[in-house]
């Protein structure tokens, strides 16, 4: 007659369970140490998958408890002694991965025990050596403007050398014009002596023309009264 346990199963029953555990729970630590050194976005899925682990661990140190109590009360001791070897392997194993599991979360703690203690040192890094970086900071900027000094005083000395450039250059232009308006003033001044000589010659040849005139007139009535 089968031996049933207090929820109605049976010892074979129990034993199946606990089987189907141990294989479920047998993959999911080896799936929790191949995440283990993956990147951190798969902290998620192994928190959950470390807790799932432990509940059917939990669950087969129950069933052993079960079983226990249960291959007891079989009646053959040929059978007896073969569920109690059953049994002690069944629970042993469940230890062996109770323990990988416990250390599981013991490198997953002093992970995250390293990684706080590195944020720390940081932290304090970082604090000792703002003033320092504050320095080479202030340093830099100091040397950015001095060099936009330089900078503008090069370009101010180029603008000024441009602009007097420029007024030499109109200097020159405002002599040559000079020059050529005293030339045209020479040229002026010389047309009008011309056109004053002309004038005056011609003046004269009025006046020699009007006394030739009136220099015949006398000689034609000096004749004239001669001839009478």
């Amino acid at each position: 007659m089968a031996v049933e346990g207090r929820g109605g199963g049976t010892l074979s029953d129990l034993y199946q369970g606990s089987k189907r555990l141990l294989l479920k729970s047998r993959d999911g630590l080896e799936r929790l140490e191949r995440l283990e050194f993956s990147s951190s976005t798969a902290a998620v899925d192994s928190s959950d998958l470390s807790a799932a682990v432990r509940t059917d661990l939990a669950q087969i140190r129950s069933l052993c408890a079960d079983m226990d109590r249960l291959w007891r009360s079989v009646p053959a001791k040929s059978q007896r002694d073969l569920w109690k070897r059953k049994v002690e392997q069944v629970a042993e194993e469940a230890d062996s991965l109770k323990e990988s599991l416990d250390k599981y979360f013991q490198r997953r703690q002093r992970r995250v025990q390293e990684v706080q203690e590195r944020a720390e040192l940081l932290g304090r890094a970082n604090g000792e050596s703002s003033h320092v970086l504050r320095i080479f900071d202030e340093e830099a900027q100091a040397m950015v403007s001095a060099r936009n000094s330089s900078r503008m005083l090069e370009e101010a000395t180029a603008t000024g050398a441009a602009i007097l450039s420029r007024y030499s250059e109109q200097r020159d232009r405002l002599k040559s014009a000079q020059r050529k308006a005293l030339d045209v003033l020479n040229t002026v001044g010389l047309s009008n002596s011309v056109l004053r000589f002309i004038e005056r010659r011609n003046r004269l040849d009025q006046l020699i023309k009007c006394a030739g005139m009136v220099l015949t007139v006398i000689i034609v009535f000096v004749f004239w009264r001669w001839i009478r």
